[in-house]
């Protein structure tokens, strides 16, 4: 018996080594790219800065950051494929890495549609690809049960607050407003031309929202009520940043978050 034990153990044992010889060599260059690789099964080599969720994600080497990313440390450790995101990757170093012979994959989600496609794409590179489908089929489930249950729900006016002096807000072109039209919410600045508009206080009073949501813990939602008042006195709730604005497999938690959120205080 003890002898079965040890066979079994050994091959478990090079079956491990040998799946961490052959899995991709991938670096990601921003945190929502770092969460979108964890969940398709693959730890990257390197990531950006912030990129703090899953914990194991912290203790990773960081190669880039808002300033730019290390080029030359990032060639040394030899990846298989860079994950880069439009919004921060700075184009003219992208493309050095990809004229000295690095495969690069713009990932640019920003919809749930795009963030379920994003864990597929990824199957190609998980040393556990069946990990990477079947963490955005579930995906995809829960955000169905969520449009289903809550879909039809009486519309209330919300405000997407993102900062205070200066005020910005997210319009019908951006992730956090696909998730509050998911819940029945109606965005007040939908219809704004830019993506993340600056917007004034009377510009809001104006437009009379039944509910602001924050990014944030307790004490933003507390900060909230203290800005508007006395012109406005409406719920604030507080959905945690990450959450909200990375657009990745935990967008989901603001959807839900959200969804309770309208359908508590439309009784």
């Amino acid at each position: 018996m003890a002898k079965r034990a040890l066979i079994t153990l050994t091959l478990w044992l090079f079956s491990s080594l040998a799946l961490a010889a052959s899995a991709p060599r991938v670096i990601t260059l921003a945190p929502h790219l770092t969460e979108l690789a964890f969940a398709a099964g693959i730890t990257p080599v390197a990531v950006s800065a912030w990129s703090d969720y899953p914990p194991e994600a912290k203790s990773l080497e960081q190669v880039a950051n808002w300033q730019g990313i290390k080029l030359e440390r990032i060639l040394a450790l030899k990846p298989d494929l860079v994950l880069a995101w439009r919004g921060g990757s700075p184009q003219r170093q992208i493309d050095q890495l990809r004229a000295l012979g690095v495969q690069v994959i713009w990932l640019d989600p920003n919809s749930i549609e795009s963030i379920v496609a994003a864990l597929h794409q990824l199957a190609a590179w998980s040393p556990a690809p069946q990990q990477a489908h079947r963490a955005a089929d579930r995906l995809a489930a829960r955000f169905k049960a969520l449009r289903q249950r809550y879909g039809g729900q009486t519309h209330r006016r919300v405000f997407l607050q993102f900062g205070q002096q200066p005020l910005f807000t997210a319009s019908r072109a951006t992730l956090p407003n696909q998730l509050l039209a998911l819940c029945g919410g109606e965005n007040i600045f939908a219809a704004s031309a830019a993506p993340w508009p600056q917007v004034s206080r009377e510009q809001v009073l104006a437009r009379h929202p039944d509910m602001i949501v924050v990014p944030g813990d307790s004490k933003a939602a507390a900060q909230a009520v203290r800005f508007w008042q006395p012109q406005l006195s409406v719920p604030v709730v507080a959905i945690a940043g990450d959450w909200l604005s990375r657009p990745g497999p935990r967008s989901v938690l603001a959807a839900e978050k959200l969804c309770q959120a309208l359908q508590s205080e439309g009784h």
